[in-house]
C-alpha cells in the first residue's frame, strides 16, 4: 500500500484521534503548528515530522512565510493533502492547496464555511432562513437596517470561530459607539438581528458529496450566553427520530449542497425562534465541533467524528470507497464549566451514566449516555446545580480569544 504525505495544519491542540488514525492507515504525517504549543501531547508517535510557526497574534500566522516554507518543504517531499484541523486553519489550508494546486477546498469555497457575512448571504440566496442581516460597511446602509429590524441586534466577527468577540446591543447609540470603536477594524464585522430562541449543533461527515453520518444537538445553555455572562456549558443530542432532529438534519443537507462542500467534518448552528418556530441557520465550519463535542457525539452513536474523517481522507486519497458503521441510537449529554480548582474532585458526581470525565486544568467535564433521554437530562440538571454551588468560577468575556 502506496504511503501517501498528509500536512495537518493546527493552530490549537487538536486533532489527536486524525492524526493517530492516519498513521494507522498506512500515512506519513507532517504537523505544522504554532511555536507556543511545542509541549503539547501531541500524537508524536503517529508524527514524522513537525515544522512551527511564530505567532503574530494569538492563532495568526504570517502567512506569506507559511507560503515560503511550505515551498521548502515540497521540494523534498510530495504532498498528498493538507487538513486543517481548527476552524482558524481553514483559511491557511485553503491558501497552500490553491498556491500549490493541491486537491480539496480552495479559497472560493471556504469563505463559505469561514466568514459569516458570505455564508449568511449565501444561505440566504440558496432560500435558507437566516436572522435579518447587513454588512457594516457603508453608514446608510447600516442606518436602514437599525431603522428597519428592531433591536436587539448583534454585532459579530466575520471571521472568529465561537462566541469570541461579540456584542449584543440594543441602541442605535450603542451601535455606532460600538462600530466606531472598531475603527480600522469594522469591515471585518457584520450586524445581524437577534433572534430568541433554542440553539441546535449538527455535526457531520461527507464523503463525495454524499452525507454519510449526521448528529444533532441541542444547546442547554447556548455559547454566546456562556461566552458573555459565564457559567455552565450544556449541550444534549436529540432522538434519531424526533421532529427536531429530522427537521434540522433536512435544513443541514441544504446548506452543504448549496455551500459546495464535497468531503469531510462539518459543524453547523441553528435556532429555532421562539416567534414563529422556524429554523434559521446561524453558522458553520468545515471542521470538527469544539468544545469536546466529538466526545459527546461518539458517546451516543459510538462514532469518532475524528477517525472517520480521517478514513474519508484516506479513501479519496486512494480512489477506494468508504463505508461508516451504523451508529448506536443512545443519548448523551455534555457539561462543562471554568472552575476554581485545577483539578476537580469528580467524587461527587459518579453515576453509572458517566461516560468519562475530561481532563481540562481549571475546569469540570463529564460526558453522560443512557438509553433514556429524561435521565440524561435530570444527570446535567443535577451536576449544573452542584457546580454553581460548589465550584463555578466566572471571569468576565475577553474582547479576543486566547485559547
Amino acid at each position: 500500500m502506496e504511503e501517501k504525505t498528509i500536512v495537518c495544519i493546527s493552530c490549537y491542540y487538536k486533532g489527536y484521534d486524525f492524526m493517530d488514525e492516519m498513521k494507522k492507515l498506512g500515512n506519513k504525517i507532517i504537523l505544522v503548528t504554532s511555536e507556543n504549543l511545542k509541549e503539547k501531547n501531541w500524537p508524536w508517535d503517529a508524527i514524522d515530522e513537525v515544522f512551527y510557526m511564530p505567532e503574530v497574534k494569538p492563532s495568526v500566522w504570517n502567512l506569506d512565510h507559511l507560503i515560503q516554507g511550505f515551498s521548502h518543504l515540497m521540494q523534498t517531499r510530495k504532498v498528498h493533502a493538507v487538513i486543517a484541523l481548527d476552524d482558524y486553519d481553514v483559511e491557511k489550508a485553503a491558501l497552500i492547496r490553491e498556491t500549490f494546486r493541491i486537491p480539496g477546498m480552495g479559497q472560493t469555497t471556504h469563505r463559505y464555511f469561514r466568514d459569516k457575512l458570505a455564508m449568511r448571504q449565501k444561505a440566504k440566496d440558496s432560500g435558507i432562513n437566516v436572522p435579518e442581516f447587513t454588512a457594516v460597511f457603508n453608514n446608510d446602509e447600516v442606518n436602514r437596517f437599525v431603522e428597519k429590524v428592531p433591536a436587539p441586534w448583534v454585532l459579530k466577527p466575520r471571521s472568529e470561530a465561537s462566541a469570541s468577540g461579540i456584542k449584543k446591543l440594543t441602541s442605535k447609540e450603542d451601535l455606532w459607539e460600538a462600530l466606531n470603536k472598531l475603527g480600522e477594524e469594522r469591515h471585518l464585522f457584520l450586524l445581524e438581528s437577534f433572534k430568541p430562541g433554542d440553539v441546535y449543533h449538527v455535526d457531520s461527515l461527507t464523503f463525495n458529496k454524499e452525507i454519510v453520518f449526521t448528529s444533532a444537538s441541542k444547546y442547554l445553555a447556548p455559547p454566546m450566553q456562556v461566552s458573555h455572562e459565564g457559567g455552565v456549558f450544556r449541550t444534549k443530542t436529540l432522538g434519531r427520530y424526533s421532529d427536531e432532529f429530522q427537521a434540522l438534519e433536512q435544513v443541514n443537507a441544504k446548506v452543504l449542497s448549496n455551500f459546495g462542500l464535497m468531503n469531510g467534518a462539518t459543524h453547523t448552528e441553528f435556532i429555532k425562534s421562539k416567534d414563529d418556530g422556524k429554523y434559521y441557520f446561524l453558522e458553520t465550519s468545515s471542521r470538527v465541533g469544539g468544545a469536546h463535542i466529538p466526545d459527546l457525539v461518539e458517546a451516543s452513536s459510538n462514532i469518532n467524528i475524528w477517525r472517520e474523517w480521517a478514513k474519508i481522507e484516506d479513501a479519496l486519497l486512494r480512489g477506494i470507497n468508504y463505508k461508516i458503521s451504523k451508529p448506536t441510537g443512545y443519548y448523551s449529554g455534555l457539561i462543562i464549566a471554568l472552575i476554581k480548582d485545577k483539578e476537580p474532585d469528580y467524587t461527587g458526581f459518579e453515576s453509572k451514566e458517566v461516560v468519562k470525565f475530561l481532563p481540562i486544568d481549571y475546569h469540570v467535564g463529564i460526558i453522560y449516555k443512557s438509553n433514556d433521554s429524561t435521565v440524561v437530562q435530570e444527570r446535567l440538571d443535577k451536576a449544573a446545580e452542584k457546580i454553581h454551588a460548589e465550584m463555578l468560577n466566572i471571569l468576565p468575556p475577553k474582547s479576543k480569544p486566547t485559547s
